[in-house]
């Protein structure tokens, strides 16, 4: 246990010393290994808490913490059975798409420690929504598993020139992937749509309302009984997210995810000196954290009683976390802090959270969701 609580200060150094996208293989390669033998146990019986005032029930599944694994990190289901004894409450996969591809030329992961952020550029690299289907058959999982699907890159393939055609291919492709995990054997509980990753080549983009509602039009048409939620981004103005959110409402929408990838490479929160490093890709971690909040806070306001939201994006300790949630989010994802932090955060962050309800006077974590919400 000693190795855990020093990461910060000893082994986060030794691993930083490698190239970042090499850790993250290694890391989800011994996270693999790990989750089927006895130290999972041992993880678990250690880090694995309950809270009573934290658990949720929402949208019919039970959460016995709102902290998840957020999609981009565990993108061929290799951690289920490992997260829930670090006290996940939940983990999303992918993004998912109906064909694999091999990743964005590198480099597709990167540090920027001053700015607490990673750049971003693998373009959803996955094993395809087959093989991955396959691999999750089943299985059980002791925290509910969310599937995150997305378009397939396109980059090398024949790209029509019909804008019409491009939409209506996207949109059958996406289908095709939510398809393959409807017919699985897959004891997943939710699904997220990923209309906003920055990295895809020739893609169809889905920011247009009508290129919205076509495919949210077309997955109502699949009847899919589990919750889906999209995955929003965070660059677009407030009355860009507002008509979009009007259009969501429309369809068979369960909740919304506040958000994806910092894409504006000139915002205050990133170090210019950091950014240079890297001709392409988002970033994750701080530097989207305060347009996150914005954007929790404004569709709380408008659409509360009608979408959940889940809050994503810059969560490096519980007061982060706490916040959100007081803005109107009723869960949490997380990646970036966990790098930074260590394999301990999400345990530490839920005992905290626990004690912040309690101090606060509510009796479930239920209650402090939009707390703070004129």
């Amino acid at each position: 246990m000693i190795l855990f609580l020093s990461y910060k200060y000893l082994i986060k150094r030794l691993l930083f010393l490698f190239e970042a996208e090499s850790v993250h293989n290694f890391v989800i390669k011994a996270g693999e290994i790990t989750g089927n033998t006895y130290l999972n146990t041992l993880f678990w019986e250690i880090f694995s808490k309950n809270y009573p005032n934290i658990e949720q029930n929402i949208a019919g599944i039970k959460f016995k913490n709102p902290i998840g694994l957020a999609a981009g990190f565990d993108y061929d289901g290799r951690l289920t059975q490992i997260l829930p004894s670090f006290d996940f409450g939940f983990e999303t996969i992918g993004t998912i798409t109906n064909l694999p591809y091999k990743g964005n030329v590198k480099p597709r992961l990167g540090r920027l420690p001053k700015s607490k952020s990673l750049m971003v550029n693998k373009g959803f690299k996955n094993l395809g929504a087959v093989k991955t289907a396959e691999k999750l058959a089943g299985q059980t999982f002791k925290i509910p598993l969310g599937i995150s699907i997305g378009q397939t890159n396109q980059k090398g393939k024949k790209i029509e020139r019909s804008e019409i055609r491009r939409r209506r291919t996207a949109i059958e492709d996406i289908l095709s992937a939510f398809r393959i995990f409807e017919y699985s054997n897959i004891k997943s509980s939710y699904y997220e749509l990923n209309i906003s990753c920055p990295n895809l080549f020739g893609n169809i983009s889905f920011y247009p309302l009508k290129n919205l509602d076509e495919l949210l039009t077309s997955v109502d048409g699949l009847k899919i009984k589990k919750p889906i939620f999209v995955k929003m981004p965070i660059n677009q103005t407030n009355n860009e997210i507002l008509k979009m959110l009007d259009v969501i409402t429309r369809h068979k929408i369960a909740g919304v995810i506040f958000g994806n990838l910092q894409k504006n490479r000139n915002d205050s929160s990133l170090l210019s000196e950091e950014v240079k490093k890297f001709k392409k890709g988002g970033f994750s971690g701080k530097p989207t954290e305060r347009r996150s909040n914005e954007l929790i806070t404004l569709a709380y306001r408008h659409y509360k009683n009608r979408l959940l939201i889940i809050g994503c994006g810059g969560i490096f300790n519980a007061e982060d976390a706490y916040r959100k949630i007081k803005l109107g989010a009723s869960l949490l994802q997380l990646i970036t802090g966990l790098i930074y932090e260590g394999p301990t955060l999400v345990y530490e962050i839920n005992r905290e959270l626990s004690k912040f309800v309690k101090k606060d006077g509510f009796k479930n974590i239920s209650e402090a969701i939009g707390s703070e919400v004129n």
